[in-house]
């Protein structure tokens, strides 16, 4: 099967690296690892938030030349207020990434009644009320992600990871590398880094590390930008500080 949304990202999708779902039919997607330059992330919804934008406990990144959303943060009202404060319109929005479904990631899912065409890319253990919902919407195509693969243009998923709560991360490759995108990090940071590094050199981590504490992993990366739920954000810094990048509400970060 193939399909693609438009030039810059949602070229055709090949496989045998990944298996998702299509109203039921599996697909098969296969492409080379591709590197995509001066990739920007605008951090849209977090527990901190620069002076102007809206706080809330929750996550939500655009990656803003793929015009991928990634989480959609806890609410609707904050995610559309801080999306207008970033200039960010909603009609831009190609693709919409759930990392798992916990209501600080997907509480803003409705940012769909505001896009046009729009691919979301859930795990596959995903409730099937919540699947039906998505599906009941005309201009979503959702698709059920199992497997580590390329979704579009150096543009990656791990795959459902962890056992207890399945979720998955965003994996960009860009001219410096892989940076990895978190939720909460739930199935743990190091063994998601684990899986991104079977695509390469790791360039940096940027999200939610949750309780993460082999600190020792993040040597010799060059941007970390803990957010969210990171429980060591302060120990992190710390240890790090010349990588380390602020990530909060109204923050660019350039990959």
């Amino acid at each position: 099967m193939e399909y693609y949304a438009n030039d810059s990202c949602f070229h055709h999708l090949y496989s045998n690296v990944w298996k998702s779902k299509v109203g039921g039919q599996k697909v098969s997607v296969i492409s080379p690892v591709n590197a995509t330059n001066n990739v920007k992330l605008k951090i849209l919804y977090d527990n901190e938030a620069l002076n102007g934008f809206r706080r809330a406990h929750g996550f939500s990144c655009l990656v803003e030349e793929k015009g991928i959303l990634f989480d959609t943060g806890g609410d609707i009202n904050t995610l559309f207020f801080n999306m207008q404060k970033s200039q960010v319109d909603p009609s831009s929005i190609r693709m919409i990434v759930l990392s798992h479904e916990h209501s600080d990631h997907i509480g803003g899912i409705q940012i769909i009644n505001y896009c046009e065409k729009v691919d979301v890319l859930i795990p596959a253990s995903f409730s099937g009320r919540f699947k039906d919902w998505l599906a009941s919407h005309p201009n979503v195509k959702l698709y059920e992600i199992q497997e580590l693969g390329e979704v579009c243009k150096g543009v990656f998923t791990t795959g459902e990871l962890g056992q207890s709560i399945k979720e998955q991360s965003l994996i960009i490759k860009t001219g410096n590398g892989l940076t990895v995108i978190t939720g909460c990090a739930h199935p743990g940071l190091e063994n998601i880094l684990k899986v991104t590094s079977k695509l390469g050199d790791i360039y940096g981590v940027v999200g939610g590390f949750h309780d993460f504490n082999r600190l020792e992993a993040l040597k010799g990366m060059r941007l970390i930008a803990p957010c969210h739920c990171t429980v060591r954000k302060r120990e992190i810094f710390n240890l790090y500080p010349k990588t380390c990048k602020k990530c909060s509400v109204g923050c660019t970060i350039l990959i």
